[in-house]
């Protein structure tokens, strides 16, 4: 599928991704969304190439689309806020984390509750 210039377009830039929003025309002249992300991978010598994934959205599923993003990142808002809490997106994550167990106070006679990974059971 050929497309043609984009007739409106946005793009967001989020660390090593970028979103590209446009706006095309179809063969008939009526218009549609491609997002499109790209990310950028970084080889150990130190060259680099983007991977992309391209979603087209049509006129008629733009409602239906646009109401199930607002409701799941509500979700997510609602639910987890703002705050990036991925050690991706932490430099010192493990250390903070081993820092704040480390420092978890001991109390005699109360039980005490570790980790437990679905693998052990």
């Amino acid at each position: 599928m050929l497309e043609k210039e984009e007739i409106f377009s946005k793009v967001l830039r989020a660390g090593r991704r970028t979103y590209f929003f446009d706006v095309r025309a179809t063969k008939a002249d009526d218009y549609y969304i491609t997002i499109t992300e790209s990310k950028k991978f970084t080889e150990e010598d130190g060259s680099f190439h983007f991977k992309k994934h391209k979603i087209y959205l049509y006129k008629e599923d733009f409602t239906a689309f646009a109401e199930i993003l607002g409701e799941m990142t509500s979700y997510v808002l609602n639910h987890k806020g703002e705050e990036v809490i991925s050690e991706r997106h932490q430099k010192d994550f493990k250390k903070e984390y081993a820092t704040e167990r480390a420092s978890e106070e001991i109390v005699p006679g109360v039980a005490s509750f570790t980790d437990i990974d679905f693998d052990d059971i």
